[in-house]
C-alpha cells in the first residue's frame, strides 16, 4: 500500500472511530443511572430527590433509582461519587453541607470545587424563623429588640453543630449584633421539642412543610422566611431580609457528576432536568416541601457553589465553628 492509500485509510478509520464515539455519546443513557444522596432517607433532600428519580426516569428513558450513602456530613457519599467513572451514571443530589464542608473540616478526601462537574441546581428551599407561642415577640423586628435587651440570655435550637440552620442563626446573630446561646440537639423533631417547650427561645427550622402543622395549631409562631421571596404556603409570614436588610439564607440542592463528565452527557442531563423540574407534578410535590423548582445551567450553578463556599467561610471564621 502506497503512501497516499495508507493517509486515506488512517482517515478513514479515524473518521470512523470518531462516528462510533458519537454514537456511544448519543444513545446515553444505555442503562439505568444511580443517584447518591449523601445523607440517610427520609430527609428532605432523600424525598426531592425521589421525586426527581421519578421524572428524570421518564425523560431519559432509563431508570434513575436513589443510592444513601450517609455519614460525616455527607462526605462519605460525595467521596464515593468524586471516585466514580466519570460516564454520566454515577451523579451526586448535593445540599448546602457541600460548600460548608470545605470550612468545617481541615481536611477533606475530595477538592470540593475540582472533583465535580456541576449538571444544574434543582430546588431552593427557604428555612422559617420560628419562636414558642409564648414568646413576647410577634414579629421578626420585636424579637430583634427582645434579643438585644437580653444579651447571653437567648438561646437557639438546631439539629447540630455546622448544620445550615446553625450558620444561618450565627449569620443572624452577627447581622443584629446579639448574642444568642447555639445548642445542638441530634435531630429536627428534638429541635422542634425544645421549641415549643421553651427550652429554645428561636429555631430556624429547614423545613417550612414540618413546621407549618404547628404554626396553623398556634403552637409555635413564624416570624420570617429566610429567602429574599416569601412562602406560597406562609404568604402572611414576611421574608427576614424585609426587617435584617441583606439577609438570605438559602436552603438549595442541585446534582453534580463526576469531573471529566463528558459535556454533551452533562447537557443532556441538564436538560432533562429542567424539563423534570418544570413539570407541574413535582413543582406540585415541591411546595408541599415548601421549596420551589430552581434550575440553572452548570456555569451559574457552579457560581453559586464557589460563591456559597465564601460566605460560609466567613460566617464559620467568625463564630470559630469547627468539627474536627
Amino acid at each position: 500500500m502506497n503512501r497516499s492509500y495508507k493517509n486515506i485509510f488512517y482517515v478513514l478509520l479515524l473518521v470512523c472511530n470518531l462516528t462510533f464515539i458519537e454514537h456511544l455519546r448519543a444513545a446515553f443513557p444505555e442503562h439505568p443511572i444511580r443517584l447518591v444522596v449523601p445523607s440517610g432517607a427520609g430527609g428532605v433532600t432523600d424525598s426531592l430527590a425521589r421525586l426527581l428519580a421519578i421524572e428524570l426516569s421518564q425523560n431519559l428513558g432509563q431508570q434513575v433509582f436513589i443510592e444513601n450513602r450517609p455519614g460525616a456530613s455527607g462526605i462519605s457519599g460525595t467521596q464515593f461519587v468524586a471516585t466514580a467513572a466519570p460516564d454520566g451514571y454515577t451523579l451526586l443530589m448535593v445540599f448546602p453541607s457541600h460548600v460548608t464542608n470545605p470550612s468545617l473540616f481541615s481536611k477533606l478526601p475530595y477538592d470540593t470545587t475540582k472533583a465535580f462537574s456541576p449538571v444544574s441546581l434543582v430546588s431552593s428551599v427557604s428555612m422559617v424563623f420560628v419562636v414558642p407561642k409564648d414568646s413576647p415577640a410577634n414579629s421578626l423586628k420585636e424579637f430583634i429588640t427582645y434579643a438585644k435587651s437580653n444579651p447571653g440570655k437567648l438561646n437557639f435550637s438546631t439539629v447540630g453543630s455546622g448544620s445550615l440552620g446553625h450558620l444561618g442563626a450565627e449569620l443572624f446573630n452577627s447581622m443584629i449584633g446579639a448574642t444568642m446561646t447555639h445548642v445542638p440537639y441530634k435531630g429536627s423533631p428534638q429541635a422542634m421539642t425544645a421549641l415549643v417547650t421553651g427550652e429554645a427561645d428561636m429555631y430556624l427550622v429547614a423545613s417550612a412543610s414540618s413546621a407549618l402543622p404547628l404554626i396553623k395549631a398556634k403552637q409555635i409562631k413564624a416570624l420570617g422566611v429566610s429567602t429574599k421571596d416569601r412562602l406560597s404556603i406562609l404568604p402572611n409570614t414576611p421574608s427576614m431580609s424585609e426587617i435584617v436588610r441583606g439577609y438570605d439564607v438559602q436552603g438549595w440542592n442541585g446534582i453534580l457528576a463526576p469531573a471529566g463528565t463528558p459535556p454533551d452527557v452533562i447537557e443532556k442531563l441538564n436538560k432533562a432536568i429542567i424539563k423534570s423540574v418544570a413539570s407541574v407534578e413535582f413543582t406540585k410535590k415541591l411546595r408541599q416541601e415548601g421549596a420551589t423548582g430552581s434550575t440553572s445551567t452548570p456555569a451559574e450553578f457552579q457560581h453559586l457553589i464557589a460563591k456559597d463556599i465564601a460566605k460560609w467561610a466567613k460566617v464559620i471564621k467568625e463564630a470559630n465553628i469547627q468539627l474536627d
